[in-house]
């Protein structure tokens, strides 16, 4: 049976949180925190704190106050933390000769049984939250879901976030296995604005604001195409520029896909483990830590300098050519870095939150598929496709 990795809400915790700082509400057993949403509802936060800490179920199919869409329902569901537990629920539980089979929520299939013999109504039984084996995750709400750090770590005997992680990964002895199961399943620290890597002075080199790369690439990459569109008739300008945008997709995927997820043929040693845990590993462990989401500019640089001479020994004969088709490359790996944090970290159009959760399901559900992350086309091309989820109350088995 799939793990179960919400917690039972007590219904006193529940009925407490009815303010700006935390509110929840309920719908049956399923417990939503929806403090996030308060400020974004259409009818204001203060419809919705009238309903802090209670059952919003026949207040969502009012018509008279206002009756929700599905996509409501779709919305909510991303915020579900956990079950409270109903009075039929705690008379089966009471009643029970095995009431470890019920409790804690979602019951087991010879809970629910029991559950379905006593007359509790369809709302009194959570669905299971099927979970993917490959991450231990059920939904990509999953990803920002907060670590407890000492059962984490008491539990898996992999990293403690508390500490310094780069030292842990090289010192651990881990086997290639228990390092890609692991690193795949992600956490969220909540103690700071990054959990640390070096611990020393290198961790400033590690962490990257997003702005960054705008700040950094943009200048240099306007300036020199300035140059070569005063040397090269601006049609074949722009034909070499676009031509750098439309490579750097291929760029794109191929990296993902050969480079940060060499999985299978990751050398079964520390020295490999370490390099693929800086490179890409961190960023799979933690999805959603703001300051390790776009490439510093030293470790871009490095991998960067490979395509420049690649770009010269190609368009040999003008190096205007070279420089323009580089520039047109460096400018889409800008969009994919800024595309990259803004998928993780804001609400965007209707066309980039399909291709939002495309890449949560990447990190949620299958690492192994997946590799575009400002297109989904060369994963097309090249068979590694994901399905998105169906629309659904509940998340099927990867």
């Amino acid at each position: 049976m799939p793990g179960r990795t919400l917690p039972t809400i007590l219904s006193k915790d529940v009925a407490s949180r009815n303010t700006e700082e935390s509110c929840y509400v309920t719908i049956g057993t399923n417990v939503y925190d929806i403090t996030p949403f308060l400020d974004a509802h259409p009818g204001g936060a203060d419809l919705i704190l009238e309903y802090g800490g209670k059952d919003v179920r026949s207040i969502m199919k009012d018509e008279i106050s206002h009756s929700h869409s599905e996509s409501a329902y779709e919305m909510l569901d991303e915020h579900l933390i956990g079950f409270v537990v109903t009075e039929p629920v705690l008379k089966t539980v009471t009643q029970s000769s095995q009431p470890h089979e019920i409790l804690p929520l979602p019951p087991t299939e010879a809970g629910r049984e029991e559950l379905d013999a006593n007359g509790a109504a369809e709302d009194d039984v959570p669905e299971q939250r099927l979970v993917y084996r490959a991450t231990g995750m059920s939904s990509e709400a999953d990803l920002s879901r907060e670590t407890d750090i000492d059962d984490d770590y008491r539990t898996h005997k992999f990293l403690n976030l508390e500490k310094p992680l780069l030292m842990q990964v090289w010192r651990g002895g881990f086997s290639r296995e228990f390092y890609l199961e692991q690193v795949h399943r992600p956490r969220q620290y909540k103690g700071g604005a990054s959990a640390p890597l070096f611990g020393n002075f290198l961790e400033p080199l590690s962490k990257t604001p997003w702005w960054m790369v705008p700040t950094v690439w943009l200048p240099p990459v306007a300036y020199f195409s300035f140059l070569a569109s005063q040397q090269l008739p601006i049609m074949q300008f722009a034909s070499y520029w676009l031509s750098g945008v439309v490579l750097w997709t291929l760029v794109e995927y191929g990296m993902h896909r050969g480079l940060f997820h060499v999985d299978k043929y990751l050398p079964d040693n520390r020295v490999g483990i370490t390099l693929h845990f800086l490179l890409h590993g961190i960023h799979h462990y933690l999805p959603m830590d703001k300051l390790r989401l776009v490439m510093p500019p030293t470790l871009f640089i490095v991998l960067a300098a490979p395509f420049y001479r690649l770009a010269h020994f190609v368009f040999y004969w003008d190096w205007y050519v070279a420089v323009t088709v580089f520039c047109g490359g460096i400018f889409g790996y800008i969009c994919y870095d800024l595309t990259h944090y803004f998928l993780h970290h804001r609400t965007l159009p209707s066309y980039y939150q399909q291709l939002k959760k495309y890449h949560m399901k990447h990190h949620y559900a299958d690492y192994e598929n997946g590799f575009g992350v400002t297109s989904r086309f060369w994963d097309r091309v090249f068979g590694t496709e994901l399905e998105l989820p169906p629309v659904s109350k509940v998340v099927k088995t990867a």
